[in-house]
């Protein structure tokens, strides 16, 4: 942790001292801004000021990064809110939950959040339960189910997604553990690592990890083998299942016809269109095409 120490505006107007804690893992927790965006940004602060308060968890920085080195290096003040979270786990979904609503994620980057926010809130279940309803079922077992169906909700995907998605998060965590470019790479999808491959990473040892990280930064991870991202494991990717492979649970009416109505798919297809990338789009077409199927015979 680094602490850096800036002049801030008060709602007086008045200028203050305070000291705010950098914390590496919150910081680097999702992608970097690309320049032209934060180019963007950068004069729009130098320009009309930093309209957004940046957000502290107690003096810890979990919103407002690129805000706060725009605002330190060219003295411009900045004002803060404090919110209240319980724990540091419940700071990660907090940061989590608030910026995938904001970017457009890669279905690699959607993966590894999902999954880090399932993670996080297993580990919040060791410390104490989110409610009493949850904790009287927690005592038979059935916590866990609770939270996978909650988070299935949320970000609409079924609960075996959310499942798979923490342990291809473990393999993420693991590979960043020997190689923090390795892991910008598998997010960034400039080097494809399917989920399959992903979720074995953690039981491998510390020599196969670090051989894999190497090969990912090098380039030539996948390269000739069957290790290399198929449309199938792309599609698993985009949050659904396996074009070709149906589990026996199904996704729930309600949460597929809100995938249907809210445009999700439409949005994707569109999105991997406008990107010319044939294998993503075929990958999220088939999902579409499954989720249908799927639907229809429930109906």
């Amino acid at each position: 942790m680094m602490v850096t120490v800036f002049t801030e505006t008060d709602q007086g107007g008045a200028n203050t001292m305070q000291s705010i804690i950098i914390d590496e893992e919150f910081k680097y927790l999702l992608p970097a801004l690309d320049e032209k965006t934060y180019a963007a940004l950068e004069e729009s602060i130098l320009n009309h000021g930093c309209r957004d308060a940046l957000v502290l968890w107690g003096d810890t920085l979990i919103d407002g990064y690129n805000r706060h080195d725009i605002c330190t290096r060219h003295g411009v003040p900045f004002k803060t809110v404090r919110i209240d979270l319980a724990s540091r786990e419940d700071a990660l979904i907090w940061i989590i939950t608030t910026q995938v609503s904001r970017r457009n994620l890669s279905p690699a980057q959607l993966v590894y959040y999902r999954g880090r926010h399932y993670r996080a809130e297993r580990k919040i279940k060791g410390a104490y339960p989110r409610s009493s309803s949850e904790s009287n079922n927690s005592q038979n077992g059935d916590y866990q189910d609770l939270t996978v169906s909650r988070l299935a909700k949320h970000y609409k995907v079924s609960k075996n997604t959310i499942g798979r998605d923490g342990k291809a998060s473990e393999g993420v965590a693991a590979i960043a553990n020997v190689s923090s470019e390795a892991k910008r790479l598998i997010l960034s999808g400039d080097v494809k690592v399917n989920k399959k491959a992903l979720e074995k990473i953690p039981a491998l040892s510390n020599k196969d990890i670090e051989t894999i990280a190497l090969a990912i930064e090098n380039g030539t991870y996948g390269k000739g083998k069957p290790e290399m991202a198929t449309a199938d494991e792309t599609a698993g990717f985009a949050g659904q299942n396996s074009p070709g492979t149906h589990h026996a649970e199904t996704q729930p009416l309600d949460s597929a016809i809100t995938l249907i109505t809210d445009g999700f798919y439409v949005s994707q297809l569109r999105k991997h269109t406008n990107n010319s990338d044939a294998v993503e789009f075929k990958a999220t077409l088939r999902s579409y095409i499954d989720m249908l199927e799927d639907l229809y015979r429930q109906l």
